[in-house]
């Protein structure tokens, strides 16, 4: 940074070298942390600048030479390098070595179709992102467009300065910018002038509380404060917002020389994984573990036990390949396509399209207080006198008291104190103001922190009534009296004010924010009134006010509960406020724990703590993080709601990083889901379609795998006892191609998602419990119908019976294939939801191919043929079998389920169904 000698040669320059009328496209913005210890003059200098502001030709020259005031989206890779991501995917790269291997071993048809599925999966979720970048592109453009700036540009050299409304996106470098109360900081500011300025930097700092801005004039006091960046007082950034009060700023930085765009073009770092991408590499490595052992077990009973030697190799590939799930990564990302699009309906863009799963598994949902939980607007909660009762005119005073400040003020501000406490007045009578007549406003002041007001008073007596409203001990001490029920005040002693400040903390325990108002008689005459006159005040009482609620904010978080989701507050707030908040739409704060006090703990003791705590107050960026990291590390899938670059880190650590329409662009480019409002309703109306999509990923792992894995037993088995191989390569690639386009239905199934299951990938222990217990009850029904095949082919040749065996295990095993999609599908939901038409449709064709593709040309070319008569009562009589084993031991697995997991989670109240 350079010092002030340095910086005092800035003085030797032309302060404004436009005067001759060529513009300079060349005048460089400061970045602030040189500004900070400039001077106002030394700044403009360096901007090439002037208290009059640019001319309109500088200005141009300048916005051709920086470029526009707005943040540069992110990079988005290019098609290739979204290729390349795809097919990183685990499942890709297993189906790839699978291709590899099938082509190394002459199996064409095998490759060709692996490297269709391929294809077609890596195709739709490049589209699936691509979507996902023009939605996020057009809520980007949407919460930019249409602001404006007031800033002071001259046409010439000689001519007067102008104020007028300019584009955000136009400013430059050395505009002289007008700020006012609701205002945007449109750019990296220097304070030239301020009345009364306050900013709220929540989006950048997490700081709940306006605050107080000024312009410093000895540069040398503010450089040696130790201060942050972003808590010079003389100094505001985009990305900010002013409360109330005026000012006039220079524009140091524009765009992505902001300190906001530093932070938005700073390299990201690498993302933890979310829970879903790591159930991904979970299954992926158990299918790796099954089809290596299966290959294994495949070439050992062809050599050891049938003698076939080598010959058995195209037989064993094909069957790892029957193993593995080809069609996961088609279902999976058919699956996401369905659920962006059908969330992209209800204006929610999901950026991350395996988000959605993460969005459906979310059993933890950690959220601001402010603009989530409230409307960031007060509404008046009480008015009471010194002694603690109710007083309805304590609540006109102060109302009169901002009614006069907007009337008098220059120029006119509102904020929302002043709005609250004119509402709350109105309502309780409609006619107040027509006997206020005011004749002097004080306006607030930060340092001071009072507002005053003058009303005209009797004119008999020819006094003015003072009217002074602000904080409760800065009201207090410039109280000498107290007012008391008889009208008369009284001297106001020390045990009256400690009576009047345990009043006042009573009322703060309870989240509530408290303005002190009293009023004192002054004489008319013609000095208007000023600071040094607000002492020897009566003490008139305090005014409570409350954030009020969003108005959907509770029957969004009982939504949310009754989804299975927890609702965690992590806030910068005070503990009180945030836990009224919290009371006021249904959530139990319990014992609200500051985030000071997680320093002295561990990871391990945080996470306990963070498991059965709801409100975390007074929490810096840093405590977010590591908050919402403790719960993942407790099995959590955890989303966090954030609109600030403050929550970035947050947005970053949560398995779901969520954002509402306005937040930031840095928490939009790191966020997965954006919201096109700030409801939260609209994260609870999203949860059944996320999780449709999780539970028909589910679904299809549970019946494939199951499915897959009975037949390796099978083939096993009666490659024991069988002379011939049990089903050919082609006839095992063919029935996969069946049951794949069978299963592909499931993206389109429907399910009733209860309340009370929370739906999520099993675990690679589960997931392999569950494929052995199903995929036995599947090798079960398959032998029993070898033993039915082997009776009724005695007394035939080895070729007739070879065709009979293959035939017979290809027919049943594509109609218990059939069933055992309909029965399994429903498993993490309610067991007798009806399968929607393309189920009931793709489970029908799969049956039907079983029985009539081996009476076809294709089936005689693949091996199949005839079946006798007798065989299909017997055939009957096994599926019926199979299917009353199968239901009751999905009700048994169930059953056996739900208690293990509410061991697992007695916490929660619900139990998450795999």
């Amino acid at each position: 940074m350079p010092g002030l000698s340095e910086a005092s040669r800035d003085f030797r320059r032309p302060l404004e070298p436009g005067r001759s009328g060529s513009p300079d496209p060349a005048a460089a913005s400061v970045p602030p942390a040189i500004a900070a210890t400039l001077s106002e003059l030394q700044v403009l200098r360096r901007l090439a600048s002037g208290p009059r502001g640019l001319q309109e030709a500088q200005a141009e020259s300048r916005l051709a030479a920086w470029g526009e005031n707005t943040l540069a989206p992110a990079h988005s890779p290019r098609r290739l390098q979204r290729l390349a991501l795809a097919l990183r995917d685990p499942f890709t790269l297993l189906l790839c070595f699978l291709a590899v291997i099938s082509a190394a071993n002459g199996a064409r048809y095998s490759t060709t179709v692996i490297t269709v599925l391929v294809a077609v999966s890596c195709v739709l979720r490049v589209v699936a992102e691509r979507g996902a970048d023009h939605d996020t592109a057009a809520v980007r453009e949407i919460n930019w467009a249409g602001g404006t700036a007031t800033v002071l540009r001259r046409s010439d050299s000689t001519a007067a300065p102008l104020a007028r409304e300019v584009p955000l996106d136009e400013l430059v470098p050395g505009d002289l910018v007008r700020l006012s109360a609701g205002d945007p900081i449109p750019a990296d500011l220097r304070l030239l002038r301020t009345a009364g300025l306050a900013v709220d930097q929540a989006a950048l700092t997490g700081e709940s509380a306006p605050v107080p801005k000024t312009a410093h004039s000895d540069p040398r006091a503010v450089a040696t404060l130790p201060r942050a960046l972003l808590d010079q007082p003389h100094l505001c950034f985009l990305g900010s917002r002013v409360t109330t009060g005026t000012g006039t700023a220079v524009v140091l930085a524009t765009g992505s020389d902001t300190h906001l765009g530093a932070a938005h073009r700073r390299p990201a770092t690498a993302r933890p994984p979310s829970g879903f991408e790591l159930s991904v590499r979970a299954v992926a490595g158990l299918l790796i573990r099954f089809m290596l052992v299966s290959l294994a077990l495949v070439l050992a009973a062809g050599t050891l036990v049938g003698g076939r030697g080598w010959e058995t190799v195209p037989f064993a590939i094909a069957v790892a390949v029957g193993l593995t799930p080809e069609m996961l990564p088609v279902v999976v990302n058919t699956v996401l396509a369905r659920g962006v699009v059908a969330l992209r309906r209800r204006r929610i863009v999901v950026k991350r399209p395996s988000a959605l799963h993460d969005l459906g598994a979310m059993d933890v949902l950690c959220v601001d207080k402010t603009g989530t939980l409230t409307r960031d607007r007060l509404t008046v909660d009480r008015a009471l006198d010194p002694q603690g009762e109710a007083d309805p005119q304590v609540l006109r005073w102060a109302a009169a008291n901002s009614l006069v400040c907007l009337e008098l003020g220059d120029p006119p501000v509102l904020d929302g104190l002043d709005e609250a406490l004119l509402e709350g007045a109105e309502g309780l009578d409609p006619s107040w103001a027509d006997a206020v007549v005011g004749i002097q406003a004080i306006p607030f002041d930060p340092v001071r922190r009072l507002a005053t007001a003058v009303l005209r008073g009797d004119r008999r007596t020819g006094t003015h009534t003072l009217l002074v409203k602000g904080g409760v001990e800065d009201v207090l001490e410039r109280c000498t009296a107290l007012a008391a029920p008889d009208g008369h005040p009284r001297t106001l002693d020390a045990d009256q004010r400690e009576r009047f400040l345990n009043l006042a903390a009573e009322q703060a325990a309870r989240g509530l924010r408290l303005l002190a108002v009293a009023v004192a008689h002054r004489a008319a005459g013609a000095r208007p009134c000023t600071p040094a006159d607000e002492h020897g005040l009566t003490l008139v009482g305090l005014v409570a006010l409350r954030d009020e609620p969003e108005p959907s904010a509770a029957a969004a978080v009982a939504d949310l509960r009754a989804h299975g989701v927890q609702v965690k507050v992590i806030t910068g707030d005070h503990p009180q406020t945030a836990a009224r908040a919290c009371t006021d739409i249904g959530i139990d704060p319990g014992d609200p724990v500051l985030a000071c006090d997680l320093d002295l703990l561990d990871d391990a003791a945080l996470a306990q703590l963070a498991a059965t705590t709801t409100l975390f107050a007074r929490a810096t960026p840093a405590h977010k993080a590591r908050i919402v990291r403790a719960l993942r590390s407790a099995g959590h899938t955890v989303g966090f709601l954030g609109d600030g670059a403050n929550d970035v880190p947050a947005l970053r650590a949560a398995d779901l990083g969520i954002c509402p329409q306005g937040a930031v662009d840095t928490a939009r480019e790191h966020a997965d889901v954006l919201l096109t409002g700030s409801d939260l309703a609209a994260v609870s109306r999203s949860l059944p379609e996320a999780r449709r999509s999780l539970a028909n990923i589910g679904a299809y792992l549970r019946t494939t795998l199951s499915a897959n894995l009975g037949n390796v037993i099978t083939m096993l088995t009666a490659g024991v006892f069988l002379p011939f191989l049990p089903m050919l390569p082609a006839q095992v690639l063919v029935q996969n191609l069946c049951f794949d386009a069978a299963q592909l239905t499931l993206a389109f199934d429907r399910p009733r998602i209860s309340g009370v299951h929370l739906p999520r990938l099993p675990d690679r222990r589960t997931l392999a419990g569950y494929v052995l217990f199903f995929g036995v009850l599947n090798a079960l029904a398959d032998l029993v119908t070898f033993a039915a095949i082997s009776h009724l082919t005695r007394g035939l040749g080895p070729a007739e019976t070879q065709i009979a065996f293959h035939t017979g295990w290809f027919t049943e095993n594509l109609i218990s294939q059939a069933l055992t999609i309909h029965v399994l599908r429903a498993s993490s939901v309610r067991p007798r939801t009806p399968a929607p038409w393309p189920v009931r449709v793709g489970n029908a064709a799969l049956a039907a191919t079983g029985l009539l593709l081996p009476l076809t040309p294709l089936g005689a070319a693949l091996g199949l043929g005839a079946l006798p008569a007798g065989y299909y009562p017997l055939l009957a009589a096994i599926l019926g079998g199979y299917t009353l084993l199968l239901l009751a031991a999905r009700e048994l697995w169930h059953r056996a389920g739900n208690r293990s997991r509410g061991r697992r989670f007695p916490h929660q109240g619900f139990s998450p169904a795999q």
